[in-house]
């Protein structure tokens, strides 16, 4: 087996910041009392001011008097790694946490699929770039010796067991996962690296330091199993971005939107699966939620195709207050279907798919504008389709019929030159009081268009105008 370990260094911060506009400035998360904050953790830009993990928050005000500061969750945390596993499962049903910021999957089965690993790693670093998350990635026969690579080099990679020792020999014996008493006893008789550890006997490791330190190294050697949370991804989804302020307007709330429906779309990837109606929850101060129900016409999961349908939802809303919370949730996940497409596809490059142009069109106008006509198996004109789906199979050659049908006929008062087609009888309808009787005639006028008419049968007019060919 092969295990690839997914190590999140800035999980925390990453978390918080993808909830947010770019912060161009010094950024911090803080945690205590009030009279005691703490930094949690900083970006680029306030580690290059000065600020540190650990620190005061007054003492960091003073030396940067900028700095955006924000409240760490670590509930929002555990949702990143979770949302990090969701996407891994895309790629292996053996998904591993291993909090508090690592996540392992099987990847050897994975390879015959995906590529050989440098192609599968390659993607695997765009695609957790685009979901906002700094990362480390290695490869190795164990999970727990992947995440003890990641977290010493970017890019490690062992595949085979007999290689192990000597990858794992330069590791700190502080950076192993070795129990910090253990850790500090080995360290104070000068082993400081796993390769001096493992040179010892266990037998007389395990009398000196007791059994942690034999214990670890078998795990990581893959000796012995560790104890690592088995991922199982969730029935539904639920996403929720405290905005961090009052947002009045709907624009506002475009950037999280998209985060979130990012989100949606990386899950139901992960799980084969599409959604076809979610709801969204704009949450205030002094007033009840605002909720928008998105209803699909066919099962989606493409994160642009979900975010141009919620904004133009969205954009009708009138917010009766500003909105502090969203809230998304997807109950129903459904099979998906990818749409079949020709091997060369000949639509140009600015030309939307009829699914995605349904669903833009009824978000514009409107769930009840927007019909799509289906065959019935009424042969008279006036009733022979329906915008209901009670389809009936379509024939094998169309009769010729014109684009646009009038609502009721009407007498052909206008020159006739030629008659193109006809008669074509149709003489049905006598079960619901219906019935007609016609003979029905493609004509062409001296204006040069071309008129659908009927006549009575046996006669060459009056005709009455039933329609208009293109």
């Amino acid at each position: 087996m092969l295990w690839a370990a997914l190590l999140l260094p800035t999980l925390a911060l990453d978390a918080a910041l993808r909830e947010r506009p770019a912060v161009a400035g010094a950024f911090a998360l803080v945690h205590g009392p009030a009279q005691q904050r703490r930094l949690v953790a900083v970006n680029a830009a306030a580690h290059a001011a000065g600020l540190r993990r650990g620190q005061r928050l007054a003492q960091a005000e003073v030396i940067c008097h900028d700095l955006l500061t924000a409240e760490y969750d670590a509930q929002q945390t555990r949702a990143a790694l979770a949302r990090v596993a969701a996407h891994a499962y895309g790629y292996s049903s053996s998904v591993l946490l291993d909090p508090p910021n690592t996540v392992a999957l099987e990847v050897g089965k994975s390879l015959n699929l995906f590529g050989p690993w440098p192609q599968l790693a390659a993607r695997l670093r765009r695609e957790l770039v685009d979901l906002g998350f700094h990362h480390r990635i290695a490869l190795a026969p164990n999970p727990h010796a992947a995440r003890v690579l990641a977290n010493m080099r970017d890019g490690a990679g062992v595949t085979t067991a007999a290689d192990l020792p000597q990858a794992l020999a330069s590791i700190p014996v502080s950076h192993a996962g070795i129990p910090g008493k253990a850790a500090k006893l080995l360290s104070d008789m000068g082993m400081t690296t796993l390769g001096k550890v493992m040179a010892l006997p266990r037998a007389a490791l395990r009398r000196r330091c007791g059994p942690e330190p034999v214990e670890a190294i078998a795990i990581l050697l893959g000796e012995r199993p560790g104890q690592l949370t088995p991922y199982q991804p969730p029935d539904r989804f639920t996403a929720r971005i405290d905005l961090g302020c009052e947002v009045q307007h709907v624009h506002g709330l475009l950037f999280a939107l998209k985060r979130m429906l990012t989100d949606l779309a990386a899950f139901l990837s992960a799980r084969d699966s599409g959604v076809q109606r979610f709801i969204i929850r704009c949450l205030h101060v002094d007033a009840p939620a605002t909720v928008l129900v998105v209803g699909l016409l066919a099962p989606e999961r493409q994160a642009a195709a979900l975010f141009e349908v919620t904004k133009l939802r969205l954009e009708q809303l009138v917010l009766p207050a500003p909105v502090l919370e969203l809230v998304l949730q997807a109950d129903e996940l459904t099979a998906f279907m990818p749409a079949a497409t020709d091997l060369f596809d000949r639509r140009t490059s600015n030309t939307l798919p009829w699914p995605q142009l349904q669903e833009r069109l009824r978000a514009r106008l409107g769930e009840d504008a927007v019909h799509e006509l289906h065959v019935t198996a009424d042969p008279r004109p006036e009733h022979a389709w329906s915008d209901t789906d009670n389809t009936h199979p379509a024939p094998q050659q169309w009769p010729r019929r014109p684009a646009w049908l009038l609502p009721e006929p009407v007498p052909l008062h206008d020159t006739i030159t030629r008659i193109l087609a006809g008669p074509e009888r149709i003489e049905s309808g006598w079960w619901d009081g219906n019935d007609v009787r016609r003979d029905y005639y493609v004509l062409e006028l001296a204006a040069g268009q071309r008129a659908w008419a009927f006549c009575p049968p046996g006669r060459r007019g009056p005709y009455m105008l039933h329609g208009w060919f293109a």
